[in-house]
């Protein structure tokens, strides 16, 4: 089971989908570049722990993680 997981002020929410599953593929692509697109910065870990920004949509990646663009002041 893959998951997307979105940061923000209140802490984070949860998106589990199938990989296998076409519907839920879409969906989960839907949702990042929704994401991306409204300024949240994308990383993926890899097996060994390593994270990594992504700028388009990885269907293999156990666990994407998105955060928001800092403002500061």
């Amino acid at each position: 089971m893959a998951t997307q997981i979105v940061m923000d002020h209140t802490g984070d929410t949860r998106h589990y989908f199938d990989a296998k599953d076409a519907q839920a593929l879409a969906k989960a692509e839907e949702r990042f570049k929704e994401l991306t697109r409204d300024g949240f910065t994308a990383a993926v870990r890899n097996a060994a722990g390593d994270v990594s920004r992504v700028r388009s949509f990885d269907p293999t990646a156990e666990e994407t993680l998105f955060f928001p663009r800092l403002v500061g002041g």
